[in-house]
Protein backbone atom coordinates (compact mmCIF):
# COMPACT_ATOMS: atom_id res chain seq x y z
CA UNK A 1 0.00 0.00 0.00
CA UNK A 2 3.01 2.50 0.98
CA UNK A 3 4.79 1.50 -2.64
CA UNK A 4 1.24 2.06 -4.25
CA UNK A 5 0.76 5.12 -2.51
CA UNK A 6 4.51 6.57 -3.44
CA UNK A 7 4.28 5.64 -7.06
CA UNK A 8 0.47 7.61 -7.27
CA UNK A 9 2.16 10.45 -6.07
CA UNK A 10 5.30 10.35 -8.17
CA UNK A 11 3.05 9.62 -11.30
CA UNK A 12 0.33 12.93 -9.84
CA UNK A 13 2.44 15.36 -9.68
CA UNK A 14 4.73 15.42 -12.27
CA UNK A 15 1.52 14.88 -14.60
CA UNK A 16 -0.76 17.65 -13.06
CA UNK A 17 1.77 20.33 -13.04
CA UNK A 18 2.65 19.53 -16.31
CA UNK A 19 -0.96 20.00 -17.49
CA UNK A 20 -1.26 22.99 -15.71
CA UNK A 21 1.44 24.84 -16.92
CA UNK A 22 0.39 24.12 -20.55
CA UNK A 23 -3.02 25.26 -19.54
CA UNK A 24 -4.00 29.07 -20.60
CA UNK A 25 -4.32 31.00 -17.06
CA UNK A 26 -7.95 31.28 -17.59
CA UNK A 27 -8.56 27.80 -17.30
CA UNK A 28 -5.88 27.09 -14.90
CA UNK A 29 -8.20 26.57 -12.04
CA UNK A 30 -10.65 24.26 -14.19
CA UNK A 31 -7.26 21.94 -14.50
CA UNK A 32 -6.94 22.39 -10.32
CA UNK A 33 -9.95 21.74 -9.36
CA UNK A 34 -10.01 17.84 -11.47
CA UNK A 35 -6.52 17.50 -10.20
CA UNK A 36 -7.50 17.87 -6.88
CA UNK A 37 -10.71 16.06 -7.20
CA UNK A 38 -8.89 13.37 -8.78
CA UNK A 39 -6.08 13.35 -5.91
CA UNK A 40 -8.74 12.95 -3.22
CA UNK A 41 -10.83 10.34 -4.47
CA UNK A 42 -7.57 8.37 -5.38
CA UNK A 43 -7.68 7.77 -1.61
CA UNK A 44 -11.10 8.28 -0.74
CA UNK A 45 -13.35 7.90 -3.74
CA UNK A 46 -16.59 6.48 -1.45
CA UNK A 47 -16.27 10.32 0.28
CA UNK A 48 -16.53 11.92 -3.28
CA UNK A 49 -20.19 12.85 -2.83
CA UNK A 50 -19.96 14.69 0.47
CA UNK A 51 -17.00 16.47 -0.92
CA UNK A 52 -19.27 17.44 -3.65
CA UNK A 53 -22.09 18.15 -1.85
CA UNK A 54 -20.30 20.55 0.72
CA UNK A 55 -18.92 22.80 -2.20
CA UNK A 56 -22.16 22.79 -3.48
CA UNK A 57 -24.14 24.08 -0.14
CA UNK A 58 -21.27 26.53 0.74
CA UNK A 59 -21.59 27.62 -2.87
CA UNK A 60 -24.93 28.37 -3.16
CA UNK A 61 -25.40 29.70 0.82
CA UNK A 62 -23.16 32.24 -0.11
CA UNK A 63 -24.92 33.48 -2.91
CA UNK A 64 -28.06 33.22 -0.68
CA UNK A 65 -26.08 35.24 1.64
CA UNK A 66 -25.42 38.24 -0.87
CA UNK A 67 -29.08 38.32 -1.98
CA UNK A 68 -30.49 38.86 1.67
CA UNK A 69 -27.83 40.55 2.44
CA UNK A 70 -30.55 43.12 4.08
CA UNK A 71 -32.56 41.21 5.45
CA UNK A 72 -31.37 39.62 8.75
CA UNK A 73 -33.34 36.51 9.69
CA UNK A 74 -32.79 35.16 6.03
CA UNK A 75 -28.80 35.83 6.59
CA UNK A 76 -28.51 33.99 9.88
CA UNK A 77 -31.14 31.00 8.44
CA UNK A 78 -28.92 30.77 5.36
CA UNK A 79 -25.45 30.94 7.58
CA UNK A 80 -27.12 28.51 10.50
CA UNK A 81 -27.97 25.99 7.71
CA UNK A 82 -24.26 26.25 5.81
CA UNK A 83 -22.12 25.58 9.67
CA UNK A 84 -24.34 23.19 10.74
CA UNK A 85 -24.12 21.27 7.50
CA UNK A 86 -20.52 21.31 7.31
CA UNK A 87 -19.99 20.97 10.43
CA UNK A 88 -22.45 17.64 10.71
CA UNK A 89 -20.39 15.77 8.34
CA UNK A 90 -17.31 16.38 11.02
CA UNK A 91 -19.40 15.79 13.30
CA UNK A 92 -20.92 12.46 12.62
CA UNK A 93 -17.67 11.01 11.08
CA UNK A 94 -15.44 12.31 13.78
CA UNK A 95 -17.54 12.08 17.03
CA UNK A 96 -20.67 9.62 16.37
CA UNK A 97 -18.51 6.66 18.15
CA UNK A 98 -17.09 8.67 20.92
CA UNK A 99 -20.32 9.56 22.06
CA UNK A 100 -21.89 6.25 22.14
CA UNK A 101 -19.07 5.00 23.60
CA UNK A 102 -19.44 7.46 26.60
CA UNK A 103 -23.11 7.04 26.49
CA UNK A 104 -22.48 2.90 26.92
CA UNK A 105 -20.18 3.79 29.58
CA UNK A 106 -22.40 6.24 31.83
CA UNK A 107 -25.64 4.25 31.25
CA UNK A 108 -24.36 0.54 30.83
CA UNK A 109 -26.24 0.40 27.96
CA UNK A 110 -24.54 -1.50 24.54
CA UNK A 111 -25.36 0.56 21.64
CA UNK A 112 -23.20 -0.59 18.81
CA UNK A 113 -20.50 1.56 16.66
CA UNK A 114 -20.76 2.48 13.52
CA UNK A 115 -18.52 1.12 11.25
CA UNK A 116 -19.00 4.02 8.44
CA UNK A 117 -17.13 6.09 11.08
CA UNK A 118 -14.04 4.21 12.10
CA UNK A 119 -12.37 5.94 9.43
CA UNK A 120 -12.36 9.02 8.54
CA UNK A 121 -12.30 11.33 5.45
CA UNK A 122 -9.16 12.67 4.84
CA UNK A 123 -8.36 16.14 6.12
CA UNK A 124 -12.57 16.75 6.73
CA UNK A 125 -11.21 18.98 10.16
CA UNK A 126 -8.99 21.05 8.04
CA UNK A 127 -11.70 21.64 5.31
CA UNK A 128 -14.83 22.18 7.31
CA UNK A 129 -12.92 24.67 9.24
CA UNK A 130 -11.86 26.53 5.82
CA UNK A 131 -14.32 26.48 3.67
CA UNK A 132 -16.54 27.85 7.12
CA UNK A 133 -14.51 31.09 6.73
CA UNK A 134 -15.75 31.53 3.22
CA UNK A 135 -19.41 31.46 4.62
CA UNK A 136 -18.48 33.52 7.76
CA UNK A 137 -16.52 35.86 5.87
CA UNK A 138 -19.52 36.51 3.68
CA UNK A 139 -21.64 36.82 6.61
CA UNK A 140 -19.51 39.20 8.71
CA UNK A 141 -19.11 41.32 4.79
CA UNK A 142 -15.36 40.71 5.34
CA UNK A 143 -15.09 39.54 1.67
CA UNK A 144 -17.31 39.94 -1.56
CA UNK A 145 -19.40 36.43 -2.32
CA UNK A 146 -17.73 34.12 -5.10
CA UNK A 147 -19.81 33.32 -7.93
CA UNK A 148 -17.49 31.50 -9.92
CA UNK A 149 -17.68 28.06 -8.92
CA UNK A 150 -14.98 26.73 -10.46
CA UNK A 151 -12.98 28.99 -8.10
CA UNK A 152 -14.85 28.30 -5.07
CA UNK A 153 -14.41 24.54 -5.82
CA UNK A 154 -10.70 24.79 -6.23
CA UNK A 155 -10.23 26.89 -3.03
CA UNK A 156 -12.01 24.27 -1.11
CA UNK A 157 -9.96 21.20 -2.64
CA UNK A 158 -7.22 22.46 -3.68
CA UNK A 159 -4.74 19.78 -3.51
CA UNK A 160 -1.27 20.76 -1.73
CA UNK A 161 -3.01 21.98 1.84
CA UNK A 162 -6.22 19.52 1.39
CA UNK A 163 -5.37 16.50 3.51
CA UNK A 164 -3.27 18.28 6.51
CA UNK A 165 -3.58 22.62 6.03
CA UNK A 166 -2.17 24.57 6.68
CA UNK A 167 -5.60 26.50 7.01
CA UNK A 168 -6.18 28.98 4.09
CA UNK A 169 -8.81 31.17 4.62
CA UNK A 170 -10.71 32.35 1.35
CA UNK A 171 -9.44 36.07 2.23
CA UNK A 172 -6.00 34.73 1.79
CA UNK A 173 -6.18 33.57 -1.62
CA UNK A 174 -9.48 35.45 -2.92
CA UNK A 175 -7.45 37.37 -5.74
CA UNK A 176 -4.75 34.77 -6.69
CA UNK A 177 -8.10 32.70 -7.13
CA UNK A 178 -8.97 35.16 -9.85
CA UNK A 179 -5.76 36.36 -11.13
CA UNK A 180 -1.93 35.03 -10.27
CA UNK A 181 1.50 35.16 -11.68
CA UNK A 182 4.08 32.90 -11.85
CA UNK A 183 7.90 33.59 -11.80
CA UNK A 184 11.21 31.33 -12.01
CA UNK A 185 12.16 32.40 -8.85
CA UNK A 186 9.28 31.84 -7.18
CA UNK A 187 8.70 28.00 -8.95
CA UNK A 188 12.37 27.87 -7.56
CA UNK A 189 11.73 28.97 -3.60
CA UNK A 190 8.62 26.96 -4.28
CA UNK A 191 10.55 23.39 -5.17
CA UNK A 192 13.03 24.50 -1.94
CA UNK A 193 10.42 24.66 0.34
CA UNK A 194 8.74 21.24 -0.52
CA UNK A 195 12.24 19.48 -0.60
CA UNK A 196 12.89 20.84 2.89
CA UNK A 197 9.77 19.99 3.86
CA UNK A 198 9.85 16.34 2.36
CA UNK A 199 13.03 15.56 4.16
CA UNK A 200 11.83 17.04 7.39
CA UNK A 201 9.29 14.63 7.30
CA UNK A 202 10.70 11.49 5.79
CA UNK A 203 14.14 11.96 6.84
CA UNK A 204 14.11 13.39 10.21
CA UNK A 205 9.83 12.62 11.83
CA UNK A 206 10.16 9.03 10.45
CA UNK A 207 13.58 8.40 11.81
CA UNK A 208 12.86 10.02 15.47
CA UNK A 209 9.42 8.46 15.73
CA UNK A 210 10.74 5.03 15.36
CA UNK A 211 11.66 5.60 18.84
CA UNK A 212 8.26 6.12 20.35
CA UNK A 213 6.67 3.55 18.14
CA UNK A 214 8.78 1.39 19.76
CA UNK A 215 8.15 2.36 22.89
CA UNK A 216 4.78 2.65 23.24
CA UNK A 217 4.52 -1.01 21.03
CA UNK A 218 6.56 -2.80 23.85
CA UNK A 219 4.72 -0.97 26.55
CA UNK A 220 5.63 1.30 29.06
CA UNK A 221 5.83 -1.40 31.91
CA UNK A 222 9.48 -2.23 32.18
CA UNK A 223 10.98 1.53 30.75
CA UNK A 224 13.53 3.30 32.86
CA UNK A 225 12.73 7.18 33.62
CA UNK A 226 15.68 7.93 31.25
CA UNK A 227 13.94 6.19 28.16
CA UNK A 228 10.63 7.70 29.08
CA UNK A 229 12.20 11.29 28.95
CA UNK A 230 14.15 10.15 25.38
CA UNK A 231 10.66 8.68 24.29
CA UNK A 232 8.39 11.62 25.03
CA UNK A 233 11.45 14.04 23.31
CA UNK A 234 11.14 11.94 20.55
CA UNK A 235 7.75 12.30 20.16
CA UNK A 236 8.08 15.83 19.99
CA UNK A 237 10.43 16.31 17.41
CA UNK A 238 8.41 14.00 15.15
CA UNK A 239 5.31 15.20 15.30
CA UNK A 240 6.94 19.32 14.70
CA UNK A 241 8.87 17.52 11.54
CA UNK A 242 5.91 15.32 10.79
CA UNK A 243 3.60 18.80 10.92
CA UNK A 244 5.90 21.35 9.92
CA UNK A 245 7.14 19.34 7.13
CA UNK A 246 3.59 18.44 5.51
CA UNK A 247 3.29 22.28 5.36
CA UNK A 248 6.37 23.37 3.82
CA UNK A 249 5.88 21.09 1.10
CA UNK A 250 2.16 22.58 0.96
CA UNK A 251 3.38 25.76 0.89
CA UNK A 252 6.10 25.05 -1.52
CA UNK A 253 3.63 23.31 -4.21
CA UNK A 254 1.17 26.92 -3.75
CA UNK A 255 4.48 28.94 -4.50
CA UNK A 256 4.64 26.35 -7.94
CA UNK A 257 0.99 27.54 -8.69
CA UNK A 258 0.89 30.95 -8.13
CA UNK A 259 -0.38 30.79 -4.25
CA UNK A 260 0.78 32.20 -1.50
CA UNK A 261 -0.37 30.07 1.41
CA UNK A 262 -0.04 31.21 5.16
CA UNK A 263 2.93 30.38 7.23
CA UNK A 264 1.89 27.65 9.88
CA UNK A 265 5.17 27.43 12.01
CA UNK A 266 7.76 29.72 13.22
CA UNK A 267 10.23 27.89 15.12
CA UNK A 268 7.75 26.67 18.12
CA UNK A 269 10.25 24.94 20.16
CA UNK A 270 12.28 27.82 21.43
CA UNK A 271 9.08 29.47 22.96
CA UNK A 272 9.86 30.05 26.24
CA UNK A 273 5.99 30.22 27.29
CA UNK A 274 2.88 28.48 26.38
CA UNK A 275 1.11 31.63 25.04
CA UNK A 276 4.67 31.84 22.63
CA UNK A 277 4.37 28.61 21.73
CA UNK A 278 0.96 28.76 20.79
CA UNK A 279 1.92 31.89 18.43
CA UNK A 280 4.16 29.47 17.00
CA UNK A 281 2.29 26.16 16.33
CA UNK A 282 -0.02 25.84 13.86
CA UNK A 283 -0.37 28.95 13.54
CA UNK A 284 -3.04 28.90 10.98
CA UNK A 285 -5.22 26.59 13.42
CA UNK A 286 -4.80 29.13 16.51
CA UNK A 287 -5.96 32.59 14.33
CA UNK A 288 -8.77 30.32 13.57
CA UNK A 289 -9.86 29.96 16.75
CA UNK A 290 -8.88 33.25 18.16
CA UNK A 291 -11.12 34.94 14.90
CA UNK A 292 -13.84 32.51 14.60
CA UNK A 293 -14.39 31.19 18.29
CA UNK A 294 -12.58 33.34 21.10
CA UNK A 295 -13.23 36.77 19.49
CA UNK A 296 -17.20 36.22 18.97
CA UNK A 297 -17.55 34.72 22.48
CA UNK A 298 -16.11 38.41 23.28
CA UNK A 299 -12.60 37.73 23.61
CA UNK A 300 -10.68 40.00 26.15
CA UNK A 301 -13.59 42.81 25.75
CA UNK A 302 -15.76 41.17 28.59
CA UNK A 303 -15.22 40.91 32.02
CA UNK A 304 -12.34 38.95 33.52
CA UNK A 305 -14.08 35.79 34.95
CA UNK A 306 -15.57 35.79 30.93
CA UNK A 307 -11.86 35.67 29.80
CA UNK A 308 -11.09 32.63 31.24
CA UNK A 309 -14.43 30.70 30.59
CA UNK A 310 -13.61 31.87 26.94
CA UNK A 311 -10.21 30.55 27.22
CA UNK A 312 -11.34 27.09 28.70
CA UNK A 313 -13.94 26.93 26.13
CA UNK A 314 -11.53 27.76 22.91
CA UNK A 315 -8.80 24.82 24.21
CA UNK A 316 -11.74 22.42 25.06
CA UNK A 317 -12.38 22.67 22.01
CA UNK A 318 -9.21 22.89 20.57
CA UNK A 319 -8.74 19.47 22.32
CA UNK A 320 -11.70 18.20 20.87
CA UNK A 321 -10.59 18.97 17.58
CA UNK A 322 -7.40 16.95 17.77
CA UNK A 323 -9.49 13.73 18.51
CA UNK A 324 -12.40 12.07 20.13
CA UNK A 325 -10.80 10.92 22.99
CA UNK A 326 -10.94 12.28 26.46
CA UNK A 327 -6.84 12.64 26.64
CA UNK A 328 -7.27 15.37 23.58
CA UNK A 329 -9.67 17.18 25.44
CA UNK A 330 -7.41 16.87 28.66
CA UNK A 331 -4.42 17.91 26.35
CA UNK A 332 -6.55 21.16 25.37
CA UNK A 333 -7.66 22.04 29.28
CA UNK A 334 -3.68 21.76 30.22
CA UNK A 335 -2.38 24.06 27.76
CA UNK A 336 -5.77 26.43 28.73
CA UNK A 337 -4.50 26.20 32.26
CA UNK A 338 -1.02 26.93 31.83
CA UNK A 339 -2.19 29.34 29.45
CA UNK A 340 -4.66 31.08 32.15
CA UNK A 341 -2.03 31.21 34.74
CA UNK A 342 0.66 32.97 32.89
CA UNK A 343 -1.76 35.31 32.39
CA UNK A 344 -2.39 35.16 36.08
CA UNK A 345 1.19 35.79 37.26
CA UNK A 346 3.68 33.49 35.60
CA UNK A 347 4.48 36.17 32.60
CA UNK A 348 6.35 38.72 34.15
CA UNK A 349 8.68 35.90 36.07
CA UNK A 350 9.22 34.14 32.14
CA UNK A 351 9.98 37.45 31.21
CA UNK A 352 12.64 38.17 33.37
CA UNK A 353 14.44 34.90 33.94
CA UNK A 354 15.34 33.14 30.10
CA UNK A 355 16.81 30.17 31.20
CA UNK A 356 13.83 29.52 34.14
CA UNK A 357 11.17 29.89 31.20
CA UNK A 358 13.03 27.97 28.86
CA UNK A 359 12.96 25.36 30.98
CA UNK A 360 9.14 25.49 32.06
CA UNK A 361 8.33 26.20 28.29
CA UNK A 362 10.45 22.53 27.27
CA UNK A 363 8.68 20.45 30.30
CA UNK A 364 5.94 21.81 30.51
CA UNK A 365 5.16 21.07 26.33
CA UNK A 366 6.89 16.94 27.23
CA UNK A 367 4.41 16.81 29.79
CA UNK A 368 1.83 17.88 27.42
CA UNK A 369 2.56 15.73 24.35
CA UNK A 370 2.09 12.45 27.02
CA UNK A 371 -0.89 13.48 26.64
CA UNK A 372 -1.53 13.68 23.64
CA UNK A 373 0.43 10.99 21.90
CA UNK A 374 -1.43 8.50 24.48
CA UNK A 375 -4.57 7.89 24.35
CA UNK A 376 -5.34 5.09 26.66
CA UNK A 377 -6.40 6.76 30.31
CA UNK A 378 -4.94 3.83 31.91
CA UNK A 379 -1.59 3.98 29.99
CA UNK A 380 -0.75 7.77 30.79
CA UNK A 381 -1.18 7.41 34.25
CA UNK A 382 1.64 3.96 33.72
CA UNK A 383 3.79 6.42 31.60
CA UNK A 384 3.79 9.69 33.81
CA UNK A 385 4.77 7.05 36.75
CA UNK A 386 7.83 6.30 34.92
CA UNK A 387 8.45 10.17 34.00
CA UNK A 388 8.39 11.62 37.39
CA UNK A 389 9.25 8.58 40.08
CA UNK A 390 12.98 7.06 39.18
CA UNK A 391 13.30 3.41 37.33
CA UNK A 392 16.75 2.48 36.92
CA UNK A 393 17.99 0.89 33.88
CA UNK A 394 20.22 1.27 31.13
CA UNK A 395 17.71 0.87 27.98
CA UNK A 396 17.85 4.53 27.62
CA UNK A 397 21.51 3.81 26.71
CA UNK A 398 20.75 1.40 23.64
CA UNK A 399 18.21 4.27 22.51
CA UNK A 400 20.25 6.77 22.84
CA UNK A 401 23.09 4.68 20.55
CA UNK A 402 20.45 3.55 18.05
CA UNK A 403 18.47 7.10 17.80
CA UNK A 404 20.89 9.70 19.72
CA UNK A 405 22.78 10.96 15.82
CA UNK A 406 18.96 11.36 14.66
CA UNK A 407 17.52 13.47 17.77
CA UNK A 408 20.99 15.95 17.93
CA UNK A 409 19.82 16.23 13.90
CA UNK A 410 16.36 17.04 14.85
CA UNK A 411 17.28 19.25 17.82
CA UNK A 412 19.51 21.34 15.88
CA UNK A 413 16.87 21.54 12.73
CA UNK A 414 14.27 22.99 15.85
CA UNK A 415 16.26 26.05 15.91
CA UNK A 416 16.61 28.64 13.27
CA UNK A 417 20.20 27.36 12.46
CA UNK A 418 19.77 27.58 8.77
CA UNK A 419 18.32 31.25 8.90
CA UNK A 420 21.27 32.19 11.03
CA UNK A 421 23.78 30.24 8.85
CA UNK A 422 22.57 32.60 5.60
CA UNK A 423 22.63 35.79 7.56
CA UNK A 424 26.12 35.01 8.56
CA UNK A 425 27.64 32.94 5.41
CA UNK A 426 25.23 34.11 2.17
CA UNK A 427 27.83 33.14 0.22
CA UNK A 428 28.60 29.71 1.30
CA UNK A 429 24.61 29.47 1.77
CA UNK A 430 24.41 30.42 -1.94
CA UNK A 431 27.21 27.93 -3.19
CA UNK A 432 26.18 24.77 -0.69
CA UNK A 433 21.99 25.63 -1.09
CA UNK A 434 22.26 22.93 -4.60
CA UNK A 435 24.04 19.95 -3.43
CA UNK A 436 22.17 20.34 -0.65
CA UNK A 437 18.75 19.99 -1.84
CA UNK A 438 19.79 17.61 -4.32
CA UNK A 439 21.18 15.58 -1.27
CA UNK A 440 18.01 15.97 0.76
CA UNK A 441 15.75 14.69 -2.27
CA UNK A 442 17.82 11.97 -3.26
CA UNK A 443 17.96 10.60 0.27
CA UNK A 444 14.23 10.93 1.00
CA UNK A 445 13.02 9.47 -2.22
CA UNK A 446 15.77 6.15 -1.09
CA UNK A 447 13.85 6.26 1.68
CA UNK A 448 10.17 6.31 0.72
CA UNK A 449 10.85 3.42 -2.12
CA UNK A 450 12.87 1.22 0.74
CA UNK A 451 10.56 1.85 4.23
CA UNK A 452 7.34 1.24 5.20
CA UNK A 453 6.93 3.21 7.81
CA UNK A 454 5.81 6.09 7.20
CA UNK A 455 2.82 7.71 9.05
CA UNK A 456 1.67 11.34 8.42
CA UNK A 457 0.56 11.79 12.04
CA UNK A 458 -1.94 14.90 11.26
CA UNK A 459 -3.96 12.80 8.38
CA UNK A 460 -5.75 11.38 11.31
CA UNK A 461 -7.43 14.51 12.41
Amino acid sequence: MVFSSILFIFRFLPATFFAYYLTPQRWRNVTLLIASLIFYSWGEVRYFPIMLSVILVNYFAGLLLEKWKNRKALKKITLAVSVIFSIGFLAFFKYSNFFIENVNFLFGTSWPLLEVTKNLPLGISFYTFQIMTYTIDVYLGKIEVERNIINFGTFVVLFPQLIAGPIVKFSDISNELKKRSLSLEQIQDGIELFILGLGSKVLLANNIGALWTELDTTGFAGISTGAAWLGIIAFELQLYFDFSGYSLMAIGMGKTLGFHFPQNFNYPLISRSMTEFWRRWHMTLSGWFREYLYIPLGGNRVSVPRQYLNLFIIWFATGLWHGAAWNFVLWGLYFGVLISLERLFLRPLLDRHRIFSHLYATIGLLVGWSLFAITDMGRIGEFFGRLFTFHSGDDWMFYLRNYGITMLLGIVFSLPVLNKLREKCPKFCKYAQLPFLALVFLLSVAYLVDSTYNPFLYFRF
